[in-house]
């Protein structure tokens, strides 16, 4: 097991799921540092979160030292991670953080989806026409207007590498405060990009400068006048 410390918190990843760039991010301290920053910049104490991508647990981790770990729902689908993701919310003091197995995706049929997990953590993502079976693991389907609805979360943040292309068909409620994004330009076309810009407009957000940068897309709603 390797063993870090990023902005305070600490992190371990067994050794077989690390990579030289992996290591060399969390060496850094940069490892989801545009995530990290966003998180910062717009979440409040006792606002509630919605994190889509676990990853190594760092954000919800870092977003339970702000808002308190009872404030925060994580998600991932790889179910390489979930223990990883356990102990580095425990072993800072943030067992209490909700970490939910499966992957999101709109309204849709099904009670799974198959998920590409035998790559690098970050990488994983949705199985695609190309993807070998032997890569691939049956998930559970989570549908994001559910998890908006059980949940709340006045802030949403997500880095699900493409499947928010299936997550913006129709708009947000409007308890949704602030929506940090990473795109994935390589999965999808610039339209897919347009409906995301277009959904959240729609819903009565709009580009919030603060956080975005590079492929963050930050929103926010709209104060009233």
């Amino acid at each position: 097991m390797a063993s870090y410390v990023v902005d305070g918190i600490s992190l371990t990843i067994p050794d077989h799921m690390l990579t030289d760039r992996i290591a060399e991010k969390l060496v850094t301290g940069a490892y989801e540092g545009d995530e990290a920053a966003a998180v910062r910049m717009r979440l409040r104490p006792g606002r509630r979160i919605l994190e889509l991508g676990a990853g190594l647990g760092f954000v919800a981790a870092l977003s339970s030292r702000i808002t308190g770990p009872e404030n925060v729902t994580t998600v991932e689908a790889n179910p390489d991670m979930l223990a990883v993701i356990r102990g580095n919310l425990a072993r800072n003091g943030y067992g209490a953080a909700r970490l939910l197995h499966g992957a999101v995706t709109g309204d849709g049929a099904g009670q799974t989806v198959d998920f590409a997990h035998k790559t690098a953590f970050w990488s994983a993502h949705l199985a695609t026409a190309g993807t070998r079976p032997d890569a691939t693991a049956a998930v559970p389907r989570l549908s994001l207007p559910r998890l908006l609805a059980d949940h709340r979360p006045q802030m949403v943040v997500m880095d699900i590498e493409g499947a928010e292309a299936q997550l913006f068909d129709a708009p947000w409620p409007r308890f949704v405060r602030s929506v940090i994004i990473e795109l994935h330009p390589g999965r999808y076309p610039d339209t897919v990009i347009k409906r995301i810009v277009d959904c959240l407009s729609a819903s009565g957000m709009t580009y919030d400068p603060g956080p975005s940068r590079g492929r963050i897309l930050g929103f926010r709603r709209l104060r009233r006048t």
